[in-house]
C-alpha cells in the first residue's frame, strides 16, 4: 500500500470543564490510529453540549524506526517565562475552513500587514499570505508552515531567522509539458527577481497523488498516496537544501475549477486542506520549512475564461503556475530549531517570546490549545466567519487571557493596548467599577462560622 496520508472523523465526549484538553485529545484520538499510523494534524470542527467533533490527519506506512524518532504532535513543554522585552504575535487562519478572510488566495495578507504594524514580529503561515504570483508578507513577518507554528506554541521548537534558504523545488511529471515549463519559468523568475538560491529542480515520476475531498463538517480535507518517491528525493538531497517547495497536481472533479470561480466566494477552496496535510508531514519528518502549490491538470483549465471573479480569488485567476508565492515565502522562512539547548540561544524565538495568538472565532486546534496551556493571550475575531463551531469563551482561560473582538481593526487596537501595557477595557466607556471585598481572617472567620452554624 505504501506511504499514505488520510483524514479521519470521530466524536469524543466532552471533558469536564474543558480541562486538560491536550492530554485528553491525545488519549481520545489514539484508539482511532493503528500501530502503523502517526498523527500529523488535529482540528475540532465543532463542540456540542455532549461531544467534540474531531478531524485527525494521519500518515500510514512509515517504518517503525521513523515513527520512533518523531515527536508526537501532542508533546508539550511549558514555557519557563514570558519575555516582556518583545511583543511577538502569531496570526492563524486555518486552511480549508472557508474563512471569509483568508479562505481563498492570500486575501488575509492585508490583515497580516495590519497586525504586523502592531507588534515586533508577526509569525504566520502560507495560507494567510500565499496568493499565486503574489506574497505580501510584512517586513517584520516570519513565514512558517502550519505544523511548525503549532510546535512553536507547544514549546517544542524554536525559530531562527536566516538571510536566505536554499530551496529545493520538487514538481510533478506532467503529461502536458507546458506546466513543467511554467514551473521552471517561475523558479527562474524568482532566481533573477529576488535572488532565490535553488540548488535543483527535481521532477517526480511517478508523481505523488493528492486527492481533495470535503469532510462531514464541509471543510476541505483529502488523501495523499505514493509518498515514497517524495521521501526518497528528500533523503537523497538532504545536504543540499534548507527548505522545500512542492508543485503537484491535486485531483478534483473537472467542474470544480469553474464552479469555484463562479461561486462568488461561497464554495470552500477545495485544494488547501490536502496541501496542508502534505506540508505538515514534510515539515514534521524533516524539520524544514515547506510549502505546496497546485499544478493545473490540463491546458483547457489553464486557458478557461473565468470572467471577473470575486476579488478574493483574483490572484488565482491571473496565474497559471501558482508557484511564485511559495518560493517568495520559503526564501527567508526561519530555520527550525529542535535541540532544547539550541533553543536557549538569544537568536532563537520560542514560545517564551510569543505574546499573543490571533485566530478567527470558533477555531479550535493545537495552536489554540497550546496558547491556553502556555498562558499566551488569544484574540478571536468574529467577523472572520468560518465553518468551525466552537464556543472559545467556554474554555478555562485565565483572567485577561481571552478577548473576542468584532473585526481585525479591533484586534489591532487590542494588540496595541497589550503592547503598551494598557488594559483594553481602560479605553472603553463605561468603565467598570472595582468592588471592595471584605475578607475575615483568623479568629474572626471562625467566630463568624460558629455564629452562622448556631443560627
Amino acid at each position: 500500500m505504501g506511504i499514505t496520508l488520510h483524514e479521519q472523523e470521530f466524536k469524543l465526549m466532552i471533558a469536564h470543564g474543558h480541562q486538560g484538553l491536550l492530554s485528553y485529545f491525545e488519549k481520545g484520538c489514539s484508539p482511532f490510529l493503528t500501530n502503523q499510523s502517526f498523527p500529523v494534524r488535529l482540528a475540532i470542527t465543532s463542540t456540542t453540549t455532549s461531544h467534540y467533533n474531531c478531524e485527525l490527519g494521519a500518515i500510514s506506512g512509515l517504518s517503525q524506526s521513523t515513527r520512533e524518532r518523531l515527536d508526537s504532535i501532542y508533546e508539550f513543554r511549558r514555557r519557563p517565562a514570558d519575555n516582556a522585552q518583545q511583543f511577538n504575535v502569531v496570526l492563524v487562519v486555518p486552511t480549508g475552513i472557508g474563512a471569509d478572510i483568508g479562505g481563498h488566495a492570500g486575501d488575509a495578507a492585508p490583515v497580516a500587514r495590519l497586525l504586523g504594524a502592531a507588534c515586533d514580529t508577526l509569525i504566520t503561515h502560507p495560507n494567510v499570505v500565499n496568493a499565486s504570483d503574489l506574497n505580501e508578507m510584512p517586513d517584520n513577518g516570519l513565514y512558517v508552515e502550519g505544523s511548525v507554528l503549532s510546535r512553536l506554541l507547544m514549546g517544542t521548537v524554536g525559530l531562527q531567522r536566516v538571510r536566505a534558504n536554499r530551496v529545493l523545488v520538487i514538481i510533478d511529471e506532467h503529461p502536458d509539458e507546458m506546466f513543467v515549463n511554467l514551473a521552471m519559468n517561475a523558479v527562474n523568475a524568482a532566481r533573477t527577481a529576488f535572488g532565490l538560491d535553488c540548488p535543483r529542480v527535481v521532477k517526480l515520476d511517478p508523481s505523488i497523488k493528492l486527492i481533495a475531498e470535503y469532510g462531514a463538517s464541509g471543510s476541505a480535507v483529502g488523501r495523499v498516496e505514493g509518498l515514497e518517491i517524495l521521501f526518497d528525493v528528500l533523503d537523497e538531497y538532504r545536504r543540499e537544501y534548507d527548505a522545500v517547495a512542492i508543485s503537484s497536481v491535486i485531483s478534483v472533479p473537472t467542474t470544480f475549477h469553474i464552479d469555484y470561480f463562479q461561486s462568488k466566494g461561497k464554495m470552500i477552496n477545495p485544494w488547501g486542506g490536502v496541501e496542508a496535510m502534505l506540508t505538515h508531514t514534510v515539515s514534521t519528518l524533516y524539520n524544514v520549512p515547506s510549502a505546496h502549490s497546485p499544478m493545473l491538470e490540463a491546458a483547457e483549465i489553464a486557458n478557461a475564461d473565468t470572467g471577473i471573479v470575486d476579488p478574493r480569488m483574483a490572484a488565482e485567476a491571473v496565474s497559471n503556475a501558482y508557484l511564485h508565492c511559495v518560493l517568495k515565502g520559503l526564501h527567508r522562512s526561519p530555520r527550525i530549531v529542535t535541540d532544547p539547548i539550541g533553543m536557549w540561544h538569544h537568536s532563537v524565538l520560542t514560545a517564551a517570546d510569543i505574546s499573543c495568538l490571533v485566530i478567527p472565532d470558533g477555531c479550535l486546534g493545537l495552536p489554540t490549545l497550546a496558547a491556553l496551556e502556555q498562558g499566551i493571550k488569544v484574540i478571536a475575531v468574529r467577523e472572520n466567519k468560518n465553518l468551525m463551531q466552537n464556543d472559545l469563551s467556554a474554555l478555562p482561560w485565565a483572567t485577561g487571557q481571552f478577548y473576542c473582538v468584532d473585526n481585525y481593526w479591533e484586534a489591532a487596537g487590542v494588540l496595541t493596548a497589550l503592547k503598551a501595557g494598557v488594559s483594553p477595557s481602560a479605553v472603553r466607556r463605561p468603565i467598570s467599577e472595582v468592588r471592595l471585598e471584605a475578607k475575615a481572617t483568623g479568629s474572626e472567620a471562625k467566630a463568624f462560622a460558629a455564629a452562622s452554624t448556631e443560627t
